[in-house]
């Protein structure tokens, strides 16, 4: 993402115009919250965008994805009202719940085992660092982590705001509506829990946990709440000035009620407790905010990804292979579409970001609006000379059987003449990305297999026309005398044809257009890689 200041927002009046009609969804989103202030005009701090994070572990791909669709969100916002009404995105930390298990990544867990329940901002910072407590290195990490992508916003953390009184307001009113937010959140409950279940969470002025313990009394004229502490004394607290939090259903309405929270996303696994925050939200008084709901991700098996399983990909593993832009096209597709997060989609992202970014110059500011590059760059997409894509240099990697950065950038000049990895620094970063892909993924999967005698006919055949082609011929002449090749001979579709040439030459079920591989890697090359696999030098099955 890159900076949203005034300064860099593209306000001519195409865009405008444009912005409009889009049916991009990041516009459709911004016209609700348009729509809605004509019914509550925006306040001295404008419009509110907010996204809530857990600290009980280190932020996630999955945090990314959360502000990176909120930050579109509220650019498209900014567009459509050109600017002319103040926003903030709020990362809300919920830091005062207490730590109900112990993190397995953390060094000597045992030591934190004394812990339990209690708040984040409490327990001790198992970590080396300066930091006093377990929550405050997480909610740094997350700074960290939104600061590295550039993301605009501020860092709200549940244990300041609750102790600096910043919710004693609505909390004061939550106990007068006592009755009312217990009816709306009994019903979904079971019986067991129902008798025991309260919307306040103290926090034992004795043992610092968090209690989950029913209510005694609930007086709404002294803002207090009595309760058996862990040792069975009665105990009565006010509920303001952070000693009682809310459950975190009552505290998601809370929060909208007590910070005017106009947008806010979740994930799908929200969407059916939305109607309980939203009543809670409207019964202490507040109107709740627009939402949007995104679909879960995907392991590579189809089954939802999750922390505590370790089941996905993570950020920084995705960053090691690809740029964040294109987690960013990533996040922004079909985000109402559940989708598989894992490392075999890395190269097709890569792949499309630049395809996105070589076709915006060349539009219309309608379309320009739709294309994926404008959100993920915030209606400035850089230029970009990209003479090779990353599927065809992981294929480069793999024929030239070289890790090499110099020997591969050998290749790329001889193709685009005067290209360097001083010139072209964002294709050297790709030619880095592809290597260590490769290495990872490609290289332990690959299986060269036997040409049949049809396809030995075929490979020959395509020697021979390679042979008498010029040694610049480029892609499509190149590709011209593949597709020749394939109609001689008796395949049953071409698609048999170009698959051949990949698991033979390559080692792999699909590659990319291959008369531009060609064009890439060499005709005397490919023509070597063609005699290597006629003599079963390839083959490995």
């Amino acid at each position: 993402m890159t900076d949203t200041s005034a300064a860099s927002l593209d306000l001519s009046p195409a865009v405008i115009a444009a912005a409009q009609t889009s049916r991009a969804w990041p516009f459709e989103e911004a016209r609700k919250i348009v729509k809605r202030l004509e019914k509550r005009p925006a306040g001295p701090e404008g419009v509110l965008f907010e996204t809530g994070y857990g600290p009980s572990g280190l932020p996630h791909i999955g945090t990314f994805g959360e502000v990176a669709r909120t930050t579109m969100v509220r650019h498209a916002f900014r567009i459509l009202t050109e600017d002319a009404i103040p926003t903030r995105l709020l990362c809300f930390s919920d830091d005062l719940d207490g730590m109900r298990k112990v993190p397995d990544s953390v060094p000597d867990p045992a030591a934190l085992m004394p812990y339990l329940q209690m708040p984040l901002t409490t327990v001790p910072n198992p970590f080396d660092g300066d930091f006093d407590s377990f929550g405050a290195h997480n909610n740094a990490m997350l700074r960290r982590f939104l600061d590295a992508f550039g993301f605009d916003y501020e860092f709200a953390s549940a244990t300041d705001y609750y102790r600096a009184g910043r919710f004693d307001e609505v909390l004061l009113r939550a106990v007068a509506e006592y009755d009312a937010i217990m009816k709306v959140m009994l019903p979904t409950l079971g019986a067991e829990r129902q008798a025991t279940y309260s919307p306040f969470l103290p926090i034992s002025p004795k043992t610092g946990r968090v209690l989950y313990v029913p209510m005694k009394a609930v007086d709404a004229k002294a803002g207090t709440i009595v309760f058996n502490d862990e040792d069975g004394t009665e105990t009565e607290l006010p509920v303001t000035g952070g000693r009682v939090k809310m459950q975190w259903k009552p505290d998601f309405g809370m929060r909208w009620a007590a910070l005017g929270v106009d947008f806010e996303m979740f994930g799908k696994d929200h969407q059916t407790n939305a109607v309980i925050y939203d009543r809670i939200c409207n019964i202490l008084g507040g109107r709740a905010p627009e939402h949007f709901v995104y679909e879960l991700f995907l392991d590579d098996k189809g089954e939802k990804i999750s922390k505590s399983k370790g089941n996905g990909i993570t950020i920084d593993e995705w960053l090691k292979y690809a740029s964040p832009e294109s987690l960013s096209l990533f996040m922004f597709s079909k985000p109402r579409t559940a989708k598989r997060l894992y490392f075999d989609v890395i190269p097709r992202q890569v792949d499309d970001y630049y395809s996105f970014l070589a076709k915006y110059g060349e539009e219309d500011a309608d379309k320009q609006l739709a294309n994926p590059v404008w959100h993920i760059h915030n209606g400035t997409p850089p230029t970009v000379d990209l003479p090779v894509g990353f599927s065809m240099l992981l294929n480069l990697v793999s024929a030239s059987n070289s890790e090499d950065a110099g020997v591969l950038w050998g290749f790329i000049s001889r193709y685009a003449p005067g290209a360097t990895a001083e010139n072209n620094p964002e294709l050297d970063r790709l030619v880095g990305y592809a290597i260590d892909y490769f290495h990872d993924f490609v290289a332990p999967s690959k299986t060269f297999r036997a040409p049949s005698e049809v396809e030995r006919a075929a490979l020959q055949d395509l020697d021979a026309r390679l042979a008498a082609l010029p040694a610049d011929a480029d892609g499509e002449t190149i590709q011209n005398e593949v597709y020749a090749v394939g109609k001689e001979h008796p395949f049953e579709n071409l698609r048999d044809w170009f698959k051949a040439l990949y698991q033979v030459l390559l080692g792999q079920d699909q590659g990319p257009r291959f008369g531009n591989f060609v064009a890439l890697y060499g005709i005397d090359e490919t023509r070597a890689l063609i005699e290597k696999a006629l003599a079963g030098e390839l083959a490995t099955a």
